[in-house]
């Protein structure tokens, strides 16, 4: 190749010189995009391997590895080459490296995929480097990559564009890594608890489980309205019921068709568990196991930073009645308040608005989310809820108003949502059948009554606890996120054209 007659004649167009060196490349070597290559070792294992070489010494052992072009130093005479594990320093050379092999070097641009056969030597200055012998096009570039050392400055664009978020800031990579880890660390302390994993339905002909609207289609062949499921609460109790197992779990997607925000995205990862013969006091102390564990696994202790707080998942966490953290923030002590309408009068004396027909737990439940939530920093669990709005808990004995039910939180956040689950059929109907009528009172015409979940409760599920962990939520606090966009890999955005 005559390197000067041929890059004399490139555009000044960056992505048009891209395209204009594809053209030479397909020309004059062929397959620039070969679907046979083999590297022997990543770079990550090389480093490792390597570790104790000595500055200033050249081995004998001929290696193979691949990656992208991050920088190229003295027309490509220096390169660093990035897989998914590290980086490697390659270095052509007239001495070390055939003409063939260099003249490829006028044709690499930043961002390119090649595969470098060489042997391995560490430098005067101690960067471990590979002479290299025979250098392969593996994928060529057309576009130019962002700013290395800055990544990409545009937030929305990060979003949009998460390969090239992860391509320039190394933030990004560790924290969908660490992402990866705390999800298999979560399914792996399951699984160590006698847990089964089980995959129920995402599409469903009746939503439940949860009070959200939902994603609506339709299967033409089946000519059936289905929705994305909201929660898989009733498929998971039906496994209880069947007797597969007693411990039943399942990382699953959820989908609500409802607001975004920096906690809130329509499509969002859980965790849920039934646990048969136990109940909401045993999930506390699980979720407790659960997170220490999984804040050992990242930062190697159970205590942590997240912004500018000191978090510690170190047990026990505090347990408090959601009336008793009321009546401290307030003085309003919702257990002697008889009726509905002393509920409303008190919720108002404390100057707030109420709707008209609030009931006294919803009251109750108004206060809390005014007045306490936002206090809630090192993690706590909120037992204790008012009945209105858990129809699927058990009654605290001598306190019909309020159900074995308690939310954990953290950082003013809930993170999970667990209850001593409810097995009565006829209470279950009774309460499915309200919590419907109020659904369709406020126009959700859609929501069905479940008939199957309760002919499945109608055959007897034994008493169990259960328990909601939102995944991505937990992991933002692990990973020092504040907003979820950051921990979802491609989170939902509006259109290039909004």
């Amino acid at each position: 190749m005559n390197e000067k007659t041929e890059t004399a004649t490139l555009s000044s167009d960056a992505t048009e010189v891209r395209a204009q060196k594809l053209k030479l490349l397909r020309e004059q070597v062929g397959d620039v995009y070969p679907a046979h290559f083999h590297r022997t070792i990543t770079n990550g294992e090389l480093a490792a391997k390597y570790e104790g070489l000595d500055p200033d010494t050249e081995t004998k052992d001929v290696v193979t590895v691949a990656g992208r072009v991050y920088s190229s130093r003295n027309s490509g005479m220096f390169m660093d080459i990035h897989d998914a594990s590290a980086k490697i320093q390659i270095f052509s050379h007239k001495d070390t490296t055939p003409e063939e092999a260099r003249a490829l070097l006028p044709m690499i641009d930043i961002g390119d995929i090649i595969g470098v056969t060489g042997v391995v030597r560490r430098t005067k200055r101690g960067e471990l480097t590979i002479n290299a012998q025979q250098i392969t096009m593996l994928t060529k570039s057309l576009l130019p990559m962002p700013e290395k050392w800055h990544g990409l400055s545009d937030i929305e664009l990060r979003y949009r564009k998460r390969h090239l978020d992860i391509m320039t800031n190394e933030e990004s990579k560790l924290r969908f890594q660490q992402r990866s880890k705390i999800v298999s660390g979560i399914r792996r302390f399951m699984e160590n608890d006698g847990f089964m994993e089980v995959e129920t339905p995402m599409l469903q002909s009746v939503y439940g489980g949860a009070t959200a609207e939902p994603f609506k289609t339709h299967h033409n062949t089946l000519k059936l309205d289905m929705y994305l499921r909201i929660a898989p609460e009733l498929f998971l109790k039906r496994t209880l019921v069947s007797g597969l197992t007693d411990k039943v779990f399942e990382i699953n997607r959820n989908f609500r068709n409802e607001g975004v925000s920096t906690r809130h995205n329509p499509e969002f990862t859980m965790m849920e568990c039934y646990w048969a013969y136990a109940d909401y006091e045993d999930m506390m102390d699980l979720v407790e196991r659960m997170f220490a564990e999984l804040a050992m696994s990242v930062h190697g202790s159970t205590e942590f930073t997240f912004v500018d707080k000191q978090i510690s998942f170190k047990g026990p966490f505090r347990r408090v009645p959601m009336p008793d953290a009321v009546k401290e923030a307030t003085g309003i002590d919702f257990l002697s308040i008889k009726t509905d309408e002393e509920a409303r009068a008190a919720t108002k004396a404390a100057g707030f608005e109420i709707e008209k027909d609030a009931t006294w737990g919803e009251c109750l439940a108004f206060i809390f989310e005014e007045k306490v939530e936002s206090t809630l920093i090192q993690p706590a669990h909120v037992t204790h809820f008012p009945k209105d709005i858990s129809p699927f808990a058990k009654e605290v004995p001598g306190e019909p108003r309020l159900v074995e039910r308690f939310e954990t939180y953290c950082n003013a956040w809930e993170l999970g949502n667990a209850f001593s689950e409810l097995n009565d059929p006829q209470e279950q109907r009774k309460r499915m059948v309200e919590q419907l009528e109020q659904a369709h009172a406020r126009g959700e015409k859609e929501k069905q009554l479940d008939e199957e979940f309760l002919d499945a409760i109608d055959q007897g599920m034994p008493p169990a606890g259960g328990l909601g962990i939102g995944v991505d939520r937990l992991i933002m606090l692990l990973t020092n996120s504040p907003s979820i966009r950051d921990v979802i890999l491609f989170p939902a955005r509006r259109s290039k054209a909004d």
